[in-house]
């Protein structure tokens, strides 16, 4: 029996279990097991060559944001009229074959969105050419998922898809140190109430080959979060669901989708329904601030501000102007809501800006 097949037996195995604490131990085992096979397959992929080259997609702008969704879903429709792209579009599936970039510009930043071939169940398995867009999502800072209204299953689909790729979506990394030592067990301690049973998560540890080590949780985990700080290569994305065609649907078939469904937006491309909330909750999600440069001995320029992501620090400014302006850092002046009183003068670089700041640097 090959992994795959090895993983579909566990999966299926699962669907039978209800779970509850008399069962949480062996669904904690289970999916401790699925996710070491999983590493072992794709350890077997790269050894083999077999990863595939990918899409070659150069980041530019501010963010960058991924469309996701199954084959003909209007992903293009949507680039098109976010960006004034020219994705080709037309009334079959896989009309994208590569990725196709375009830029929104909006509230004076310049997002980079990229309309990505659909994916298919298995996507992360590396049916289709999923294994490609899956990696190209990795090195995305916010996905934009697709559904048409006409099939709700594939919001499901999708999601797994994601999940098994590694990727998370409107989560916070667990907060859990994993301290590995020679000897002595495993010790489990947390500072937060923590649901998960200790003996369930040391045997966790253990299908790990975990065998000393000391365990400090600091946030409310389950057993899929404390699988994901063990392996330690989770990507953590906000995203936005987003349905399409939702005006085929009648007014009973909405409400019955909304009270099913979690969703962000309905759209309509060609009707223009919707298209310029949905800009705004991308820059929302994005969580932009803006930060004006003054230069010393000048005013500062409000016309045209640098736009970055909230938690950036003045080493991030640095670097963004110059490659030697951390080298060369002095002290910086800030006024704004990051300063307790204008001018305040930081000699760190790790300080972090807030919306609206003024930022004056001052090097060697």
């Amino acid at each position: 029996m090959g992994v795959p097949e090895r993983i579909k037996e566990i999966e299926d195995a699962m669907r039978k279990w209800q779970y509850n604490k008399a069962t949480e131990h062996a669904f904690g085992v289970a999916k401790a097991q699925i996710a070491r096979l999983r590493e072992k397959m794709e350890k077997e992929a790269i050894r083999k060559g077999a990863a595939g080259a990918g899409f070659q997609v150069k980041k530019s702008g501010d963010a960058t944001v991924l469309l996701l969704g199954f084959p003909s879903v209007g992903k293009s429709t949507l680039l098109n009229k976010l960006t004034g792209a020219k994705s080709k579009t037309a009334a079959y599936a896989f009309t994208t074959l590569d990725v196709i970039p375009g830029v929104l510009q909006y509230n004076q930043a310049k997002i980079q969105v990229l309309d990505v071939p659909g994916i298919v169940a298995g996507a992360a398995s590396g049916r289709g050419r999923g294994k490609e867009v899956l990696a190209v999502l990795r090195n995305a800072d916010l996905v934009l998922i697709l559904i048409e209204a006409l099939h709700p299953e594939h919001y499901p689909a999708i999601l797994k898809e994601v999940y098994d790729v590694g990727v998370r979506t409107n989560q916070a990394p667990p907060v859990v140190k994993i301290a590995k030592k020679s000897r002595g067990g495993i010790d489990i301690s947390a500072t937060v109430p923590i649901e998960v049973g200790k003996e369930t998560l040391i045997e966790v540890l253990k299908t790990f080959r975990i065998n000393n080590a000391d365990i400090v949780i600091r946030s409310p985990i389950t057993i899929d979060s404390f699988i994901d700080a063990i392996e330690g290569n989770r990507k953590y994305i906000p995203s936005i669901v987003v349905v399409s065609k939702f005006d085929l649907l009648d007014e009973h078939q909405q409400q019955t989708f909304a009270e099913k469904f979690n969703f962000d937006l309905a759209v309509s491309a060609e009707q223009d329904i919707n298209i310029e909330r949905l800009k705004e909750i991308i820059y929302q999600r994005l969580r932009f601030i803006k930060v004006y440069l003054k230069e010393v001995g000048k005013k500062p320029d409000l016309k045209e501000p640098m736009i970055v992501r909230k938690g950036t620090t003045i080493e991030d400014i640095c670097n963004r102007i110059h490659r030697d302006f951390v080298k060369k850092f002095r002290f910086a002046k800030i006024w704004g809501k990051g300063a307790k009183f204008p001018g305040q003068q930081f000699r760190i670089l790790d300080k972090k800006l807030e919306d609206g700041d003024i930022l004056e640097i001052h090097v060697r």
